[in-house]
């Protein structure tokens, strides 16, 4: 999600300055969390039991996101946001939180640390930014470099977290419609997951090269501020 200040009214700011600012209180406590788990010597096993609660409501929460890109209350590409939005929200909802198998996946600390720590500096920024006269010049190199480890191990910690719930899904027909039925329809969130999954797989260099491409033009004009 891309903000502009131009153009807000101050209820749009206001609300925007709340909901980025609760966002980034709420992923920062994931991350925070996530490392004393880790540093007390807790297994990965039970860090779902520790953060699943909350990691659950703030990426929920992120569904507003497209909302504001429909509105236009921020400039983010609509379909972008929803691709983001969505195959996040179906991770943690469909293949983590519902599933014993998620829960335990070696995918899940790796994706947990990613989203925490992005998510930690994208809000942070979006605060800043909104608050601001001007973001510092750090704050804006960090928003648009950090992702470029994160992204692509978040997402390779998805596609486990993925792997690891699609056999508990498949043997209990999780979220599946089956036929007869009065609507003759049928559904199998089994191979809705895989279709998921695998139809991700190109979509992952086109967000990619999106995002290298948002990063080189947002340093490229910070860098020219920098120097007036």
């Amino acid at each position: 999600m891309a903000i502009e200040k131009k153009s807000h009214s101050a209820f749009v700011k206001s609300y925007l300055i709340i909901y980025n600012a609760v966002q980034f209180i709420g992923w920062f406590y994931i991350y925070i969390q996530f490392v004393g788990h880790f540093l007390a010597g807790q297994p990965s096993n039970s860090l779902w039991d520790k953060v699943g609660s909350v990691t659950y409501f703030f990426q929920l929460l992120t569904i507003l996101e497209f909302f504001h890109a429909v509105l236009r209350i921020v400039p983010s590409n609509p379909l972008i946001t929803l691709l983001q939005v969505f195959g996040r929200c179906l991770v943690v909802v469909g293949a983590i939180d519902a599933t014993p198998t998620g829960k335990i996946s070696p995918g899940l600390p790796i994706a947990l640390f990613c989203w925490s720590l992005a998510e930690t500096v994208r809000y942070s920024y979006y605060v800043m930014h909104l608050v601001l006269p001007k973001v510092p010049h750090f704050a804006t190199w960090l928003r648009y470099t950090i992702f470029i480890p994160l992204y692509p191990a978040g997402f390779f910690g998805e596609l486990l977290c993925f792997y690891w719930a699609q056999s508990y899904i498949l043997e209990t027909d999780m979220w599946s419609i089956s036929m007869p039925n009065r609507a003759n329809f049928s559904f199998s969130f089994y191979y809705f997951v895989w279709m998921m999954a695998i139809g991700y797989l190109p979509v992952f260099p086109q967000m990619y090269l999106h995002m290298l491409a948002q990063r080189k033009k947002t340093l490229a004009g910070a860098e020219k501020q920098k120097t007036k």
